[in-house]
């Protein structure tokens, strides 16, 4: 069940795009509110950068009061580590609160194709899945920016509900368009607690891509398909 049925390779989807179609990859971030998407995000961040990639990260949760600023602080300490180990290079594209996300999401897009950048992140509004007005602006998101690949944050501490915001949000995207991987959060938290990992990948048929397991820029882990089932079996 764990065991993705596709290649989860992001580094060679990214190559191929920016070789073969010379344009960059571009993904999306979703989930619920306070599930750290703004942090899951700068840590796939780092994990590129490492990998010698040029980023662009898109600030479109025009919400979230500190939201623009919190990202603007990541992008910044990323920038500095990148300068220090001269790998890649990372920048902030923002254009404020209050305007449509989805517009700066497609504009981002375009601004990255001019400037050469391998990769643009964008960082989304959290949402709760059973809010239908919030929800229904996520097929517009989809449809302007067209993004490569769309990654739900989801909460390792999230119990039950996680199935409930797996499916919501899986299909908010439109026809013949969903979610295409999950990073669960929080993961070094719940220590040999991770059903959730079962049952979010059960209910939508969508593999986990990566785990939080810290605070730092590096903790970010693919799944070792063996460890969970020895968890879930001792």
């Amino acid at each position: 069940l764990l065991t993705p049925t596709t290649s989860l390779s992001l580094l060679t989807s990214i190559t191929t795009t920016n070789t073969a179609h010379h344009r960059p990859y571009t993904i999306s971030i979703v989930g619920v509110n306070g599930v750290g998407k703004s942090t899951s995000l700068s840590k796939l961040a780092f994990f590129l950068l490492q990998n010698d990639l040029r980023i662009l990260i898109a600030a479109c949760d025009t919400f979230r009061s500190g939201a623009v600023e919190q990202l603007r602080v990541h992008a910044r300490n990323l920038q500095e580590l990148s300068t220090r180990q001269r790998l890649g290079g990372i920048e902030l594209y923002e254009k404020g609160y209050g305007k449509d996300a989805a517009h700066i999401a497609k504009d981002a897009v375009a601004h990255a194709a001019q400037r050469g950048f391998d990769v643009v992140l964008i960082d989304t509004a959290g949402r709760r899945h059973n809010d239908a007005r919030l929800m229904s602006s996520l097929e517009k998101f989809a449809q302007l920016a067209r993004p490569d690949k769309i990654l739900m944050v989801g909460e390792a501490l999230v119990g039950t509900d996680s199935v409930a915001q797996a499916r919501a949000f899986d299909g908010a995207f439109g026809p013949k368009r969903g979610i295409d991987g999950f990073i669960i959060s929080k993961c070094d938290t719940v220590g040999e607690m991770v059903g959730v990992l079962v049952s979010m990948v059960h209910a939508t048929g969508v593999p986990v891509v990566f785990l939080g397991v810290g605070q730092m820029y590096g903790d970010l882990r693919t799944v070792n398909v063996g460890s969970v089932v020895g968890l879930l079996m001792s």
